[in-house]
């Protein structure tokens, strides 16, 4: 899940469980994943509603699946790093024609991490988030 904002948080839920056999994900986690996931959703629309929080800040989410798996949620959290290595100024880059080189569909740079849900994820992302 994406939504835009001025400041935008990252989210790892196991929205679902972990898979069998070749399967990376099993069935949907109501209770650990998509009640943490829409409380999150919660919050942050309330936060953006007040406008004494934030004033002229709007926050937005970039929310992936663990799937219940360290390993896959540490495969999920490289689209975070991955987000802080190509934000690129576009006024930096110049096109042989002289206009500013345009990129579209960039991936969110993330403020921070909510999550996961067991402490082998969290502790996995967080070692991955200190790589630089």
């Amino acid at each position: 899940i994406k939504i835009e904002g001025d400041l935008v948080l990252g989210g790892l839920f196991p929205i679902n469980e972990k898979g069998t056999g070749i399967e990376e994900c099993g069935r949907i986690n109501e209770d650990r994943g998509i009640q943490r996931l829409e409380a999150m959703l919660f919050a942050i629309d309330e936060i953006n509603r007040d406008n004494y929080l934030l004033p002229g800040i709007k926050l937005g989410v970039h929310i992936l699946d663990t799937c219940s798996r360290d390993t896959y949620a540490l495969e999920q959290s490289l689209e975070f790093v991955r987000a802080s290595l190509t934000k690129v100024d576009e006024t930096e880059y110049m096109c042989p024609d002289g206009s500013y080189a345009i990129q579209e569909n960039l991936p969110l740079l993330i403020a921070g991490v909510i999550g996961g849900s067991y402490s082998s994820v969290s502790i996995q992302v967080s070692h991955r988030s200190t790589i630089r």
